[in-house]
Formats: C-alpha cells, sequence, structure tokens
C-alpha cells in the first residue's frame, strides 16, 4: 500500500495498521531514512512525525496532534499508548521501552536549549531520554532529559527532572518520590496467580479457547508450533502468528488487562 502522507526512504508498515490521512511522517529535511511502524497500530489525525529514524511497536497507538521529532533516532517499543496532544522530543535521541503511557499533553524532552551561549548562557543539553518498560506518566506532565527506570511512574502534572527508580512513584513540580506514603505502581504476583487470572481473561474472551494456550514455561516444540498461539506468563511473551484469534484476543487484553510482547 502506498501512503501519499509518508516519505521514508525504508518504509516498513505492520498488518492492520492504520495512519490517519491527515498524519504526516518523514524526516527532518524531508525524506526520512527509516520509518518502521509495527501491527496493529494506529495514528491519529494530525499526527507529526518529524525524524530520520523512527520505530513504533505492534498494538501501539499514537492519538491526534501529537507531535515526534528530532534529529536522532525515536524508538518506542510495543504495547505503547501517547495521548493527544503530547509532544516526544529527540533531539537527544529517545528510546521508550515495551508497555509504556504517555497521557495526554505530556512533554517528553531529550534537549534543554535556546539561550545564546556565546553571551554566557550556562544551559546547553542534549542527552538521550531512556524510558524503560511498563513506564507511565499519567498525564500533563513535563519530562527532562532523564533515565526513568522500568515501571516508573509520574503522576498528573507532574514535572520531572531528575531519574526515576524502579517501580517509584512521583508527582509535584519538581516531582519527587512519593512511594513512601502511596507505595508503588507494581505489586508482586506470583506465576500462579498470573496463569490463573490470564486461564480466566481467556475464558471472558472466548469459551472455545481458539487457538490460545496459556502457559507458565515454553519448549523449543512451542515455540515452533504455528497452530497455537503461547502466551508465557512468567516472561510475558508471546509466540507471535498474526491468526485472528491472537490479534482478537490481544485487543481483548489491552491495554490494562495484560501486556505481551513477541518472542
Amino acid at each position: 500500500m502506498k501512503y501519499k502522507n509518508i516519505d521514508a526512504e525504508e518504509l516498513l508498515i505492520g498488518k492492520n495498521t492504520f495512519i490517519e490521512p491527515s498524519a504526516q511522517i518523514r524526516g527532518i529535511n524531508g525524506r526520512a531514512k527509516k520509518i518502521s511502524i509495527g501491527d496493529n497500530c494506529y495514528i491519529g489525525e494530525n499526527v507529526q512525525i518529524i525524524c530520520d529514524d523512527f520505530s513504533l511497536g505492534d498494538y501501539s497507538k499514537i492519538q491526534h496532534h501529537t507531535n515526534v521529532h528530532g534529529y536522532l533516532p525515536c524508538h518506542i517499543g510495543h504495547n505503547a499508548w501517547i495521548g493527544q496532544y503530547s509532544i516526544i522530543d529527540s533531539i537527544g535521541g529517545t528510546t521508550i521501552g515495551n508497555n509504556c503511557g504517555i497521557g495526554a499533553h505530556s512533554q517528553i524532552w531529550s534537549h534543554v536549549k535556546y539561550g545564546d551561549t556565546l553571551e554566557g548562557c550556562r544551559f546547553f543539553l542534549e542527552k538521550e531520554m531512556i524510558i524503560g518498560n511498563d513506564v507511565w506518566f499519567v498525564g500533563h506532565c513535563i519530562v527532562s532529559p532523564i533515565t526513568a527506570k522500568d515501571k516508573s511512574m509520574a503522576l498528573v502534572g507532574s514535572v520531572v527532572t531528575k531519574d526515576m527508580n524502579f517501580n517509584e512513584i512521583y508527582a509535584g513540580s519538581p516531582a519527587k518520590s512519593i512511594s513512601d506514603k502511596v507505595g508503588f505502581q507494581f505489586t508482586e504476583v506470583s506465576i500462579e496467580e498470573k496463569f490463573l487470572k490470564m486461564k480466566n481473561y481467556l475464558e471472558q474472551w472466548n469459551s472455545n479457547f481458539s487457538r490460545i494456550k496459556i502457559v507458565k514455561s515454553i519448549s523449543d516444540e512451542d515455540l515452533k508450533n504455528t497452530d497455537f498461539t503461547f502466551f508465557n506468563v512468567t516472561d510475558r511473551m508471546y509466540t507471535k502468528r498474526g491468526t485472528d484469534a491472537e490479534v482478537s484476543f490481544m485487543k481483548f487484553l489491552l491495554p490494562e488487562k495484560a501486556k505481551f510482547v513477541p518472542y
């Protein structure tokens, strides 16, 4: 399929992905070098992606009027949710892991620069923004170049200027950890609990269990078996086959029931 609103030397668009005609995807100075967008993604109205090297994982959504831009690569993992009117800057380079949420009207910045350095302005920074897996910026967050470790979370309206620790919750301006008061984003769940819950989700979705298997471990034979999609609750991964049943079940699970990424 030819996209009139995408200009790239190398273009990879996955199956069942829909890009609104009003979205614009290109490079900084015209044609991008590489644009890669996974399966079952959605890019909304008037989204602008102006980046020479951009990738987006499976089942990710970028909502309307979001702007992604920058000279350096911007790579976003699977199951991302980018809310409307957000900004993702990649002037210093941006990497966002799997299963991340960036709420509406948030701003993710990988640079701090504007003042006249000849005149002595001390503030000039281009630094890679590194956002781990399962990170959640709830909404209206402003984030300067930091590292947000896996499962960290910033509550609505946070202004984040320092690195975020694993599984801690932040709030305020400047944002500080409040996990000593409110706890953590994630609590421990046993493999058996995950297994039983996924079995229940499968039953809610389709009592026939069509071509879907929930497992606690996976074998080489399972990895090669194309008759079924195996969801392994131990490592949160699945054997991607692209069947209608698999896609339907993944959409049933997302965004809040469970998130899996492909082997």
